[in-house]
């Protein structure tokens, strides 16, 4: 059988693509090289997939920094809201949690990944499994179909590559869509991994002295060579044994990568601030007073009262203080290193784990080469592309779904017409 468009990729973008193609009555083939559609769908959100997110547009293409501004076009065509009124709409009652997150209101990512299949399936959209592509055929510069890796050919005007980036690859994404996109004459971008958590040879970090040690609402600055910062991200992170994990950590990713390649030195600098509301005379007084109020006790137990208690061994060395020295007598410099360190703690990491551990994939296809508007390559006819593949990538929090959503409509709409 031939088919008006033949969507590879049973992804958020793949299934969105496959929905949009048959609302146009186009007749759609979606293939997937899995057991199953929907995996990574199936496991994001921590298992409870957070399908959008609710904040205004502006503000949304902001937590994209990986080429946000490409999206204006696709958003105009299916955005945020058209997002949460697609689900609601399949009876999928959403909840808003912090900073504009949307969920389900089961907390079960089950849910969106079924209700996404069963919506591909009443569409009347066939679907195959277990049908790994090998490769994307052209002729005279337009898409003619495409060859599976069984030898079997199938015929189209139309292919969307909605295949994923290289991250998580247990749920499929080992990055097949780059080598079609070549065939084609895309230039792919640097593959990066963004979203994942950064690592450090610290001696506080190898000896796992803070191992476990969550930290609340402080804020994480990436600095480079230059002793410039490049980014700050405020919320949670976490220490681990080999390094810094946790959201903010996560955000503040993608920038250490790339001041890690400008730098050329092996490794660079992020900072903790532990109080962020307040400035360094502020901490410096504060703190000091608490030690005025009890003058007996080690400042290693005042400083309890207003920091996390496996924090202060290593503050209290990075400022040349013993543990046991009280009020009386504390030397006033040494006590300003501490609040320069409660404001400004350093943390040398060297890199991250690999793009396989990462939540998203930086790079991909070359946006210069695809037409906003449609999501269809700039070289070829008929050849679409949405969703990780493409170097788009943004925060966690409902960001990256969104775009993979957007683009895969967008994308599923032109391919149809």
């Amino acid at each position: 059988m031939n088919y008006d468009v033949i969507v590879i990729g049973g992804g958020s973008a793949g299934l969105m693509a496959a929905i949009a193609a048959s609302k146009r009555r186009a007749s759609v083939l979606l293939l997937d090289k899995g057991d199953k559609l929907g995996r990574k769908l199936g496991i994001s959100g921590g298992g409870r997939c957070n399908v959008t997110n609710n904040k205004d547009l502006d503000e949304l293409i902001r937590h994209i920094p990986g080429n946000g501004r490409f999206l204006h076009s696709s958003l105009a065509n299916f955005n945020n809201k058209d997002i949460i009124a697609f689900f609601e709409n399949l009876g999928i009652r959403l909840k808003e949690e912090d900073n504009g997150r949307m969920f389900p209101v089961t907390d079960r990512a089950k849910t969106v990944v079924d209700t996404l299949i069963g919506q591909v399936r009443k569409q009347g959209v066939d679907i195959r499994v277990n049908a790994p592509v090998d490769t994307v055929l052209y002729e005279d510069g337009r898409v003619a179909g495409v060859r599976l890796r069984s030898g079997e050919t199938l015929v189209c005007r139309s292919v969307i590559v909605a295949s994923g980036g290289k991250s998580v690859p247990q749920t499929g994404s080992t990055g097949d869509g780059y080598a079609w996109a070549e065939k084609a004459g895309h230039t792919i971008t640097e593959l990066f991994p963004t979203e994942v958590p950064l690592t450090s040879n610290e001696p506080f970090i190898t000896s796992k002295e803070l191992q476990g040690l969550s930290l609340r609402d402080v804020a994480l600055s990436v600095w480079n060579a230059k002793g410039k910062r490049v980014v700050e991200h405020r919320g949670d992170m976490i220490f681990t044994h080999f390094g810094l994990s946790g959201p903010i950590a996560l955000r503040c990713s993608q920038f250490v990568v790339k001041a890690l390649k400008a730098s050329g030195t092996g490794n660079v600098e992020v900072a903790i601030d532990l109080m962020p509301d307040k400035s360094p005379d502020e901490v410096y007084s504060e703190t000091l007073k608490l030690a005025e109020l009890e003058p007996k006790k080690a400042v290693k137990n005042v400083l309890k009262a207003c920091l996390p208690e496996k924090m202060i061994p290593p503050l209290l060395r990075g400022a040349e203080l013993a543990e046991t020295v009280t009020y009386d007598n504390v030397p006033r410099q040494a006590w300003s290193r501490l609040a320069g360190l409660i404001k400004r703690f350093p943390v040398r990491v060297y890199g991250t784990l690999s793009i396989e551990d990462a939540f998203v994939t930086g790079g991909g296809v070359n946006l210069k080469e695809i037409d906003p508007k449609t999501m269809e390559s700039k070289l070829t006819k008929g050849l679409y592309f949405c969703g990780e593949v493409l170097d788009i990538h943004g925060y966690t929090g409902g960001y990256n779904i969104t775009a993979a959503f957007s683009t895969g409509y967008t994308a599923g709409m032109h391919a149809a017409e």
